[in-house]
């Protein structure tokens, strides 16, 4: 099976900096190991985004992905489009209140 492409929008990219810059100022080891971690997990859409959570329940295409790092995490928001396209909309620490 064809894997599928995995893009990001300027919006969520705008939302990985972010975060980084967040624990940059804290820990710039830890900021590396967040955006590693982000990006690897990203990687399992590629292959398998059906076995991601669904964010509305008429809506199969619209889900969350759960990134787990350190006591919390992140999730990132992405659309299935067409037969082989995954869109990220955004990504936020699991602390936040939603997405922007």
């Amino acid at each position: 099976m064809r894997p599928y492409r995995v893009r990001f929008t300027p919006e969520a990219e705008g939302d990985l900096l972010r975060l980084y810059d967040f624990l940059l100022e804290k820990d710039l080891r830890a900021a590396e190991r967040a955006i590693r971690a982000i990006e690897e997990a990203t990687g399992l859409l590629r292959f398998s985004p059906f076995s991601c959570r669904k964010v509305l329940r008429d809506h199969p295409f619209l889900r969350e992905l759960v990134i787990p790092f350190g006591s919390a995490g992140y999730v990132a928001l992405f659309e299935i489009e067409g037969e082989r396209t995954v869109t990220v909309l955004a990504v936020r620490h699991q602390r936040e209140e939603d997405y922007h």
